[in-house]
């Protein structure tokens, strides 16, 4: 993932601290009125990493069976291949069909860019239709949907936006990652969509990268949160952030939080594993879970606990 990407020379100059939440987030979780335990999920983006053969996938691994492995190691998946291709029922089934050996497994499929970056939510009824006609037969395996819109596209795009989510089926969650700067940087673009997702209970994704600290918005319109974390190759600073990741989460649980979904990225994804592994492990300790965490074929870890590199 190149997005928010810098040099490892500006790492220690960054102000990698999570901004505090706003009133609009606080209040959302108070309201939220949840009695149900917290629903926490981590994974990868892909499955498809031959750097992952040999390190969490057995030797000689072959591609076709490299989602098999992937379930045996993670809840869910972030799941970009469907932004590169509509996929039908009958290959989507196949996938479910490998992630039925892990009951809990989620997949959370990106929207096709053919809806979100040529079309840009406009004219996009066929596209949309035939996403949603292919994604619904992960059935019960089917987590939230993830609409990225992309870097120019601005808050001068509302009215196609607010559209385009109006008309969407809303019997499956949907979580929207917003690009422009100026979504964040003008106060009144920034009231106007998030408001509207509150009103639409359309989930708001966090982005936590390196070069674009304001796409760190912190706001909750409901009390679910998705997290695309971005690593820098398991710099010490990767640690750092994950674990105040884990402080806020739990803070967001006495709060009212109803689940969170953290999706880790690498610049490097040969690296993904060992830093979700981290937060799974930190998760665990302190919020009293069970995920379940990747297993390394070889893996050393120092007195830190921090996984090192082989």
């Amino acid at each position: 993932m190149e997005f928010g990407r810098v040099t490892e020379d500006q790492l220690n100059l960054i102000d990698f601290s999570l901004p505090p939440d706003p009133e609009f987030t606080v209040e959302t979780l108070r309201n939220a009125g949840t009695t149900e335990p917290l629903q926490v999920r981590a994974g990868c983006a892909k499955w498809g990493r031959k750097e992952w053969v040999g390190k969490i996938y057995p030797p000689k691994t072959k591609d076709a069976n490299f989602l098999d492995e992937y379930v045996k190691h993670f809840n869910c998946i972030e799941l970009n291949a469907t932004f590169y291709q509509t996929y039908g029922p009958d290959t989507i089934g196949k996938w479910k069909a490998k992630a039925d050996a892990n009951p809990d497994f989620k997949f959370c499929p990106k929207f096709s860019q053919s809806i979100s970056h040529i079309r840009r939510l406009k004219n996009a009824e066929d596209i949309t239709t035939s996403y949603y006609e292919g994604i619904m037969a992960f059935g019960d395996k089917l987590g939230p949907l993830f609409l990225q819109l992309s870097d120019n596209y601005t808050p001068k795009s509302l009215p196609e936006l607010t559209a385009y989510l109006e008309s969407l089926p809303t019997d499956v969650p949907v979580f929207v990652e917003l690009r422009h700067k100026d979504w964040f940087a003008v106060p009144e673009n920034r009231s106007a969509v998030f408001n509207l997702f509150k009103r639409l209970n359309i989930g708001s994704i966090l982005t936590d990268a390196s070069g674009r600290r304001d796409c760190l918005h912190m706001m909750l319109p409901t009390p679910h949160a998705f997290i695309r974390f971005v690593g820098n190759s398991l710099h010490p600073t990767d640690y750092s952030r994950c674990d105040e990741w884990v402080d806020r989460i739990v803070q967001w649980k006495d709060l009212g939080l109803q689940s969170v979904w953290f999706f880790m990225h690498q610049h490097d994804e040969r690296y993904s594993p060992e830093l979700c592994d981290y937060v799974i492990d930190k998760l665990n300790k302190r919020l009293g879970t069970d995920l379940m965490r990747p297993q390394f074929i070889l893996k050393d870890e120092g007195l830190s606990g921090v996984p090192t590199l082989f």
